[in-house]
């Protein structure tokens, strides 16, 4: 006669049992804010850079804004009020309003908006703040004739 083993099969005892489970969970969702930090930390990125190119170009163009009396009477002065109303202007073209303040001949120029996320909104994160803030002055150019 051959002897019978008997092979028992339960659940672990101990109170374990999910332990892995949760585990996985844990890390799914760290992996999906890692993902969320790669996708939508990059456009933000861009989106910072494209900022700072729309506020600089917008002060560059309330820079432009000299006073026409002050030229013909021989100096550079900036008309503040047509500097912000040129500044402003142009990042309303750009789609995002910006402020724009004018100290002595300097026309300054912040950007602020919110970016939608992509990725970072199965977290929580539905959107990212965006601002820039750029400063421009006209020069002379030509102060003296060709030699």
């Amino acid at each position: 006669m051959t002897p019978h083993i008997r092979v028992s099969e339960s659940a672990p005892s101990g109170g374990e049992a999910g332990s892995i489970t949760a585990f996985v969970l844990l890390l799914l969702v760290a992996l999906v804010a890692l993902l969320g930090l790669v996708v939508d930390g990059g456009a933000a990125m861009a989106a910072h850079q494209a900022a700072v190119d729309e506020a600089s170009q917008a002060a560059r163009a309330g820079a432009g804004a000299v006073s026409v009396d002050a030229l013909r009477h021989g100096s550079l002065t900036l008309d503040a009020p047509a500097a912000v109303r040129e500044a402003q202007a142009f990042t309303e073209a750009a789609g995002h309003p910006g402020t724009a303040t004018v100290s002595g001949n300097v026309v300054t120029v912040t950007v602020e908006y919110r970016m939608p996320t992509t990725v970072l909104g199965i977290v929580g994160v539905s959107w990212l703040p965006v601002s820039a803030t750029a400063s421009a002055v006209d020069l002379e150019g030509v102060t003296s004739g060709s030699p």
